[in-house]
């Protein structure tokens, strides 16, 4: 399943990995927009940068993202005022604005294209109004210049919407070329296929590789989707969210980017090349019956709305929801403030991301944004610590459904125990013991507890675990 954005992508080169000896001031985990943007930062500054990546580039969410970039955010905003109060949230808005501007900055600067859309928030069914006219007085109140819209020029259902003009558009691979090329040419150097296995403390934080080598940095920098060191606990105040996207040929253009306020929700965009993108159709990470079923939902709908588009590429993306609505930007517990942390973006990683990346690299650097001493480093809220009890309740119920199926099946791999052996992996998750699910659209072990992925073979295809699955031995069943 490759990105329309992975696809067209140009090759990022590999820089060799630092000698034993070479000092660094800060080693970056993971090459998606936080992690470069990040590393870009403090090679503007001066500091010596290394930034790793498991896999290559943007493989993991930036490549497979909707690339949108808009401080209208479906209904986000009115999500974070049920948490939190109006500071906050004028704090989140200034957050993503300034991370918005940067990041356009940098296209114009660097020669990424970028197309201007209005963002559009809609009510698919009246069942929807309420929660997008909740929006829409959100949005008002924190400044935002909306306008409410009761009839739209597209062809699928709606019944009103919120419209916020000139926000953006991009292919985020273009971005993440354009930062590795700069933050080359800052002094920074970029090594992928070099997976973080973990990151020692004592003394001088050493982080180890999984070819067994070894680089020590003043400071850490976890840019992972979801932090793969457990110290903080994160993986226990995180949702882990799957969604689906299609290129679709002959699509039209459209001068707006949309997005239902459903729950089952509904994502339009345009591409140059007469590219429809269509998303949607998300369920919580190794909590569905099937993965495919949730795709060829997306499908059906595109196919009724948009008879005459030919898919092109289909994929899927995960994202991580906190429970407040406000992404996860602090130092991890423990590390006497030298490893720093970054998640929780709940898809709306173009603005969130470039936030994120000023806000730690300001604290590396001495000089954190107004807005991050707002948005972070908060108690929870009691509505927000209500959010955290719903997500670890429904990792209980994912835990049981997994003991009914080892009782039922007599072996992990649940509901697909046939295909374990079949693989030769055991599907116990590596990193607290899930029982994992077989993704039939994916062809990958899901675990539905905190999210990690594995390929068929058993290989990390994303954390927090950071192990492979053990393989089965050829005696047993």
């Amino acid at each position: 399943m490759t990105s329309l954005w992975l696809d067209r992508a140009a090759a990022v080169a590999d820089d060799a990995l630092p000698g034993p000896d070479e000092t660094l001031h800060t080693v970056v985990v993971g090459a998606g927009l936080t992690g470069l943007t990040t590393a870009l930062l403090l090679a503007r500054a001066g500091l010596r940068v290394a930034c790793v990546e498991a896999r290559e580039v943007g493989a993991v969410t930036t490549g497979r993202t909707t690339g949108k970039v808009s401080l209208l955010q479906g209904t986000h905003l009115s999500r974070i005022r049920r948490h939190r109060s109006q500071a906050v949230a004028a704090a989140y808005v200034q957050a993503n604005r300034e991370g918005m501007e940067w990041l356009l900055r940098f296209c114009d600067d660097h020669g990424v294209a970028v197309q201007r859309r209005t963002a559009v928030t809609y009510a698919a069914t009246t069942t929807e109004l309420d929660s997008v006219r909740a929006e829409h007085r959100a949005a008002a109140s924190l400044d935002l210049p909306v306008s409410w819209h009761d009839r739209l020029d597209v062809p699928v259902p709606h019944v009103g919407a919120t419209v916020l003009h000139d926000q953006a558009q991009l292919d985020a691979m273009e971005v993440l070329h354009a930062l590795a090329v700069q933050l080359r040419e800052h002094g920074g150097t970029l090594h992928q296929h070099q997976r973080v296995t973990s990151v020692s403390l004592t003394g001088e934080p050493a982080v180890h590789l999984e070819g067994g080598e070894v680089l020590r940095a003043a400071q850490v920098v976890l840019a992972t989707g979801t932090p793969v060191l457990d110290r903080g606990l994160h993986f226990a105040r995180l949702e882990p969210q799957r969604s689906y996207a299609l290129a679709l040929s002959g699509g039209g253009p459209l001068d707006g980017m949309y997005l239902s306020g459903g729950s089952d929700s509904r994502s339009l965009r345009d591409a140059p090349g007469d590219t429809l993108v269509v998303g949607g159709s998300g369920h919580v990470v190794g909590r569905t019956a099937s993965e495919l079923e949730h795709l060829d939902a997306l499908r059906t709908w595109s196919a009724t709305y948009f008879p005459d588009a030919v898919e092109t590429h289909h994929w899927s993306a995960q994202d991580y929801s906190a429970p407040d609505g406000v992404p996860v930007v602090d130092r991890l517990p423990g590390s006497r403030g030298r490893i720093h942390v970054a998640t929780g973006y709940e898809k709306w990683g173009m603005t969130n991301a470039v936030a994120a990346a000023r806000t730690i690299s300001g604290d590396i650097l001495g000089s954190v944004p107004p807005w991050a001493r707002t948005l972070h480093g908060r108690r929870p809220s009691v509505t927000g610590l209500g959010e955290v009890a719903r997500i670890n309740l429904g990792v209980a119920g994912a835990v049981a459904a997994g003991a009914a199926r080892v009782a039922r099946e007599r072996l992990p791999g649940a509901g697909a125990a046939a295909t374990a052996r079949e693989c030769g992996v055991v599907g116990v998750c590596t990193h607290l013991g899930g029982l994992l699910r077989w993704n039939d659209a994916e062809e990958s072990w899901d675990c539905p507890l905190h999210g990690s992925r594995f390929t068929r073979d058993g290989d990390v295809l994303e954390g927090p675990a950071t192990q492979p699955l053990r393989r089965r031995r050829p005696d047993r069943p």
